[in-house]
C-alpha cells in the first residue's frame, strides 16, 4: 500500500525546511452523505516529525482541520541525506509513518 504521506525536507545553511501533504478525509462528525446521515468523525489526532531520534514537530489536531492537510514549518540542523520520520495516528486508530531523506 502506498504511504499517505508526501514530504519534501531541504537543508539549508542553519535550518530544514519541511512541507508535507497527508492525504486523510479529516471528517469533523458534523456533515451529512448524500442521505442526510452524519458522516461519523474521523480525523488525525496527532502528527510527529523526528529527526536525529528528536521530535523536532509535534501536533495534536481534531476535527476542524481540512482535508487532506498540509503543514510547512523548519527546524534547527539537519543536513543533507539524514532520515526524518514522519507518523500519524487518528482517532479511529488508523496511523501511517514514512521515513524520507533530507535533500
Amino acid at each position: 500500500m502506498a504511504s499517505s504521506i508526501r514530504v519534501r525536507a531541504t537543508a539549508g545553511a542553519e535550518t530544514t525546511e519541511v512541507q508535507a501533504l497527508i492525504q486523510h478525509p479529516m471528517d469533523s462528525g458534523f456533515v451529512k452523505d448524500a442521505k442526510g446521515q452524519l458522516i461519523p468523525p474521523h480525523f488525525i489526532q496527532e502528527v510527529v516529525f523526528e529527526h536525529d531520534g528528536k521530535q523536532v514537530f509535534v501536533a495534536d489536531w481534531g476535527p476542524a482541520v481540512s482535508k487532506d492537510p498540509y503543514l510547512k514549518f523548519a527546524f534547527k540542523g539537519g543536513k543533507k541525506g539524514d532520515d526524518l520520520k514522519i507518523s500519524w495516528t487518528d482517532n479511529k486508530g488508523g496511523s501511517d509513518q514514512l521515513t524520507a531523506k533530507i535533500q
